[in-house]
């Protein structure tokens, strides 16, 4: 046999066994497959799933009021007014919060919370940390978690820009108040107790500040 002829069986022998390794790597086509796409179809389906609708409910809004409630109102009126405001992230920032607030008012270190209170709940907390210094108290708090957090009430005055939201809190810590001797006169550093408070927050939505203060507090 002469060597052209070899070399072309050789090369055909490479050819097959090329062959067989894409099919066992790649497979092959068989059964029901959806035919490709055409750009026209392709380019209608992108339209359609990036259709927006004019004057639907803001999910922002909706997803924490009801879209009918003078919250809704309020709160989409402080949106025209100041379009970077949202509320999701506003309530994300209010989770924060609360647990800096709280845990400064349980430990005493409200001087660093001082930016983010209105004067008067400033001077009612300080007024109780002085109280709990002059007994020798002492509490000794952790933090751990907020267990439910919901919006419930929304407040804007076109005139001023004045926007308040209220929220309500369910909150879990650990608490151990100890007396000047270090004794513990109440609580427990392995029980986690729940706590409830309602805060009402406040900002000029004109106003180039964009922190919110605690205006208000209650259970």
């Amino acid at each position: 046999m002469n060597s052209p002829i070899i070399q072309l069986l050789v090369l055909a022998g490479i050819a097959v066994f090329l062959i067989l390794r894409l099919r066992s790597v790649l497979g092959t086509r068989e059964g029901f497959e959806k035919p490709p796409l055409s750009n026209q179809t392709r380019d209608s389906g992108a339209r359609r799933d990036f259709e927006v609708i004019e004057g639907g409910p803001d999910r922002d809004i909706t997803d924490h009021v009801d879209e009918k409630s003078p919250s809704a109102d309020a709160l989409a009126r402080m949106k025209r007014t100041d379009p970077t405001f949202s509320v999701s992230e506003f309530l994300s920032g209010a989770r924060g919060a609360y647990e800096m607030i709280l845990m400064g008012f349980e430990r005493g270190d409200i001087e660093e919370l001082k930016p983010f209170l209105a004067e008067d709940v400033y001077d009612t907390f300080a007024e109780v940390v002085a109280a709990r210094e002059e007994q020798g108290l002492t509490i000794e708090a952790d933090f751990v978690g907020v267990r439910e957090l919901t919006l419930t009430n929304a407040r804007f005055e076109d005139e001023t820009g004045l926007a308040e939201i209220t929220v309500r809190y369910v909150g879990e810590l650990t608490s151990v108040v100890k007396n000047a001797e270090g004794d513990i006169v109440e609580g427990s550093a392995t029980s986690v107790k729940r706590q409830k408070d309602v805060w009402t927050f406040a900002r000029n939505m004109g106003s180039d500040d964009p922190n919110w203060q605690l205006v208000a507090t209650d259970e």
